[in-house]
């Protein structure tokens, strides 16, 4: 018997904590360890940069006026940057809401810490930086400029319109790049990827229509036009909701289109 919890609990012969941590290390999940590290690192990088953004002139503030100052003058800098890179700009912001839309959507799957597919989620990140961003800019600009320039809707009720061009054009040529994206990212062959395209059009369509109309009240109805920049900002934070159901549509016709190829 005591032999037999000697060898179950090889960490108590010891009084070594450094020999005890090495035990507990080697007893994780090794994906689990490095998943977790890579989330710890990132939020901690971010939030550094968030909080020490006036570390030359903050000494001596106290906590009420670094609360207020820290996100204004962040919010100034994130515009300055949007100002002079808005294409580069928005292709960092949508990879950042396709990762984290990517996480939450597997860990809504099942999947553990452990489990989580880190190719699945840097093919979201290229998707949202390569893809998302910059063709989301061109279609608010352009979208923009033809209704104000050419067809000279400006009147408050112009966002309906807006809303329904958006929703009948923009909204499924994306959902399609995506999976477009995806696939090429993985290699798949077209008719693959053509049948995936075919099982998720009709789908998003119907889950973009129940978040999409009322999201987008806000982005061209609320938002105006001349700081129009900032409305992929706004439609990012959605994003990070949309993405959930977008990643998950595009793992499932997958997984659809492996079965029917093996039967």
């Amino acid at each position: 018997m005591e032999r037999e919890m000697a060898v179950a609990t090889p960490r108590l012969t010891t009084g070594n904590p450094l020999a005890l941590l090495v035990e507990e290390i080697k007893a994780m999940d090794i994906d689990a360890f490095i998943n977790t590290a890579i989330m710890v690192a990132i939020a901690a990088t971010v939030l550094a940069k968030l909080t020490m953004i006036n570390h030359s002139i903050g000494r001596g503030w106290t906590a009420e006026e670094m609360a207020i100052r820290i996100p204004i003058d962040n919010w100034d800098l994130y515009n300055d940057i949007l100002s002079n890179h808005p294409v580069q700009t928005k292709a960092v912001t949508s990879a950042t809401v396709y990762t984290i839309g990517d996480v939450i959507a597997q860990r809504s799957e099942g999947s553990k810490m452990g489990e989580l597919d880190r190719p699945r989620i840097l093919r979201s990140l290229l998707a949202g930086l390569i893809g998302h961003g910059p063709l989301s800019h061109f279609w608010y600009e352009r979208s923009e400029g033809v209704f104000t320039d050419v067809l000279h809707l400006t009147a408050w009720w112009s966002f309906v319109p807006k809303i329904v061009v958006d929703q009948t054009t923009w909204g499924p040529i994306w959902n399609n790049s995506y999976i477009l994206l995806l696939g090429l990212m993985k290699r798949e062959s077209l008719s693959t990827i053509w049948g995936d395209v075919k099982r998720t059009t009709i789908p998003l369509i119907v889950s973009g229509l129940k978040l999409w109309p009322l999201a987008h009240c806000i982005t061209y109805g609320l938002i105006p036009v001349e700081n129009r920049e900032n409305r992929l900002l706004w439609v990012d934070m959605v994003e990070i909701l949309w993405v959930t159901i977008l990643a998950t549509s595009a793992a499932g016709a997958h997984v659809t289109t492996t079965e029917e190829k093996t039967d």
